[in-house]
C-alpha cells in the first residue's frame, strides 16, 4: 500500500488535508471516506487499509475547520457545516473524478458523513454509498441519557460555548476535534428541529430524491447517538437504501458505539460492507 498527502480544493477553493491510500493492484475503484463530526480524517486509516487489500483506492480528508484543514486557532474561522458538503464533499469528489478517473465511486459516510451527503449535486457520479450511524441528531430520538446530553447541548451547551469562546471546544467535552462557530450552531439547530436536516428549508433537500445510488445503511445496537429509530429518520429521505442493524455480540466484540466501527479491532464487521460494495455494479 503507498500513501500520498494532498491538498485538495473545495467548490471556493479553500484547501482540504486529505490522504490517497493506493493499493498494490487496483482494480479501478474509489472509496471516498466521509468522516464524522469532530473526526480526524486518520481515525479511518484503519479501514481506508482493508480497503486496499480488497483492491480500492481510498481516499480520507478532513472538513474544513477540522484537523489539518483548520487554522491552529478557530476563533474567528468563518465555516457553516452546509459547507462541509455543498463546497468541500461535492468538491473532494469533483476532484476524485478528475485525479483519479475512477471506474466506480462509492461513499462511505460515517454520522454527519452519511447524513449530508443527500445535499450533493454531483451524487450522479457515485457508484453506491455505505452509511455507519448516519442519524438524525434530534434529541428525542437518542437513547438512554443521550437524549438529555444532547437536549443540554443542542439549547444551551453548544450556543452558549460557542457564543463565548467563538469556536466550540468539542475536545474537552468528548474528545475528537474542536468545531467552528458557525457549523456548531447551526447543527444546534439542526438538533433541536424534530426533522434535524430534513427541516431546515434553506437547504436544497430536494437533492436527496436524486441520489439514487444504492445505500448500506447501518445502525447500531450499543450506540446512543445512532439509534435504529434515528438512523430510519435520515435514510427515509434517500430513495434506494438497504438497513442492517449491528448488535456487537453477533460479530464477536463486546461493544461498537459510534465510533467503534472503524476502529482496528473491528475487522469482523469490514468485510460485509466490503462485500456489498463488490457486488454492485
Amino acid at each position: 500500500m503507498h500513501l500520498r498527502e494532498y491538498q485538495i480544493p473545495a467548490r471556493d477553493g479553500f484547501q482540504l488535508a486529505a490522504t490517497r491510500f493506493q493499493p498494490p493492484n487496483p482494480h479501478g475503484g474509489v472509496v471516498l471516506l466521509n468522516s464524522a463530526m469532530a473526526t480526524p480524517r486518520q481515525f479511518y486509516r484503519h479501514f481506508a487499509s482493508a480497503l486496499t487489500n480488497a483492491g480500492y483506492t481510498a481516499v480520507t480528508w478532513d472538513y474544513r475547520g477540522i484537523n489539518d484543514s483548520g487554522p491552529a486557532n478557530l476563533r474567528g474561522f468563518e465555516a457553516r457545516m452546509r459547507d462541509w458538503v455543498l463546497l468541500d464533499m461535492a468538491g473532494v469528489i469533483d476532484w476524485v473524478i478528475e485525479a483519479l478517473a475512477p471506474k466506480r465511486l462509492f461513499l462511505v459516510g460515517h454520522s454527519s458523513g452519511g447524513q449530508l451527503a443527500g445535499l450533493l449535486d454531483n451524487s450522479a457520479a457515485v457508484n453506491g454509498m455505505v452509511t455507519v450511524s448516519a442519524q438524525s441528531g434530534h434529541w428525542r430520538l437518542q437513547g438512554g441519557w443521550q437524549k438529555w446530553a444532547v437536549l443540554f447541548h443542542a439549547y444551551l451547551g453548544m450556543p452558549l460555548l460557542t457564543y463565548v469562546l467563538g469556536y466550540l471546544p468539542w475536545s474537552r467535552i468528548i474528545g475528537g476535534e474542536d468545531i467552528p462557530r458557525g457549523v456548531a450552531l447551526e447543527w444546534a439547530g439542526w438538533c433541536r428541529d424534530p426533522q434535524y436536516i430534513l427541516g431546515d428549508r434553506s437547504l436544497p433537500l430536494e437533492r436527496y430524491a436524486r441520489f439514487t445510488a444504492p445505500v448500506l445503511a447501518y445502525s447500531i445496537e450499543d450506540d446512543d447517538w445512532g439509534t435504529a429509530k434515528s438512523v430510519d429518520a435520515v435514510m427515509r429521505a434517500y430513495p434506494n437504501v438497504e438497513r442492517r442493524h449491528l448488535a456487537p455480540a453477533d460479530h464477536g466484540l463486546e461493544s461498537i458505539g459510534h465510533l467503534g466501527f472503524f476502529r482496528q479491532g473491528s475487522e469482523a464487521l469490514w468485510q460485509e460492507s466490503i462485500d456489498w460494495l463488490n457486488s454492485l455494479p
